[in-house]
């Protein structure tokens, strides 16, 4: 990406991922927007920007009805206090919308239209369940026919079936998912992103995420059923179709599965020349991104394309890449991810993922970039990426490096 201004990163807060539970989860009796508010509040106090400088806020959100609806970029900046003055838009690319927004935050201060951007995303599905704005996709028979729609966890069988992932393979990388992260969060090393939303005594409602299980096991894991079996007959004839002799049959259960989580995420970035203007020091600067799309059935490797096209265009190779942050959309889609781009396990999503700490769909990508760059920081590596596929084949993918202090 050739930058007219360069894109550097301030710093990157979220939420502790709280398990989604309609009146019983942790965030069930907070509107979305005061699942930001804090995010709002954390910035202005961590960085030395006001928000009247703050150019728009960018948020990606998946579900945008009832509590999400009406634009919740610019109401949430309101609620939290933020001047009428700041614009707002929310973006939907399902489960890349969060990342989406932070690329489309980073282009408008590359191109000189903004010096100052927050972005991130929002997703309260405890309040707000998935499949609640009865999109056409899913809702409409004439539309589900030519957009060849199935649920993704199909097409994660789908892909398990292709590559020949038995139920074995799929809880390793499980298993391995929440040993990791239960050890990051155990040892702190998600201390410097994490905000709590805290309670009229201070104290706050979560302070870690939810979903991870530190006793997990292989035994435990291999006893849960499958999850999407019961559907498979459903799609079955569409599949055959498009991958004849392919086994199609139910692998992924519950386990395999990123689990439903509310959750919440802000970036703020910055041009190089706004950051040198107002003494301020980025953590990190925005490489390339790009989006991409891959055909709807197979529908889990978008993001895979979207890699492709960010290391063409940034002219590196993916052995030159230090860490990397992939969505753990079901683990068959993420073990393709790391096949195809022969990434070794010492660099890929080492802190764990959304199998055990689970998938806030609007806020995903927030997380993910500021779980990326505390670890460049951690152990003072360069060079991350940032990936993460969605409905309907999208995808989305950005490079960052990180830059040292002095610069």
């Amino acid at each position: 990406m050739n930058n007219v201004h360069e894109v550097m990163i301030l710093d990157a807060v979220r939420l502790p991922r709280a398990v989604a539970k309609p009146e019983a989860g942790a965030y069930a009796n907070y509107k979305a927007v005061e699942l930001l508010k804090p995010l709002y509040k954390a910035l202005e106090e961590r960085g030395d920007f006001k928000a009247s400088q703050v150019d728009d806020v960018l948020l990606g959100c998946n579900t945008q009805v009832g509590d999400q609806g009406a634009n919740i970029a610019k109401i949430s900046a309101m609620f939290a206090g933020w001047p009428d003055t700041v614009p707002g838009a929310t973006i939907n690319r399902f489960c890349c919308s969060g990342l989406d927004a932070i690329n489309l935050g980073a282009s408008k201060i590359a191109m000189g239209v903004n010096s100052l951007v927050v972005a991130g995303g929002v997703e309260h599905i405890s309040r707000v369940p998935m499949f609640s704005d009865k999109g056409a996709w899913f809702s409409d028979p004439a539309v589900i026919k030519s957009s060849k729609f199935m649920h993704m966890g199909l097409s994660a069988d789908l892909i398990a079936g292709m590559e020949g992932y038995d139920s074995e393979t799929l809880n390793e990388y499980s298993l391995r998912s929440h040993q990791r992260a239960a050890d990051a969060s155990k040892s702190g090393r998600f201390g410097r992103s994490l905000v709590p939303i805290k309670g009229e005594q201070g104290e706050a409602i979560i302070a870690s995420d939810e979903g991870i299980r530190p006793n997990a096991s292989m035994e435990k894991l291999a006893q849960l059923p499958t999850a999407f079996g019961k559907f498979i007959d459903q799609v079955k004839p569409m599949v055959d179709a498009f991958y004849p002799g392919v086994v199609f049959e139910a692998r992924h259960t519950p386990a395999n599965s990123p689990a439903l989580v509310d959750g919440a995420s802000l970036v703020v970035m910055a041009s190089r020349s706004f950051c040198e203007e107002q003494g301020l020091k980025p953590r990190a600067r925005v490489i390339s991104f790009a989006e991409a799309s891959d055909e709807p059935v197979r529908m889990l490797t978008g993001h895979i394309r979207a890699t492709e096209k960010v290391l063409e265009r940034a002219g590196l190779t993916a052995d030159e890449i230090d860490l990397w942050e992939v969505n753990e959309s079901f683990v068959a889609p993420t073990l393709k991810y790391q096949k195809d781009f022969n990434i070794p396990d010492d660099k890929f999503n080492v802190n764990g993922g959304a199998i055990a700490m689970g998938h806030p769909l609007g806020a995903t990508g927030g997380n993910l970039v500021s779980m990326l760059i505390d670890e460049l920081e951690e152990r003072g590596l360069t060079k991350g990426v940032v990936s993460i596929c969605g409905g309907a084949g999208v995808g989305v993918a950005t490079l960052i490096e990180r830059v040292e202090p002095s610069e």
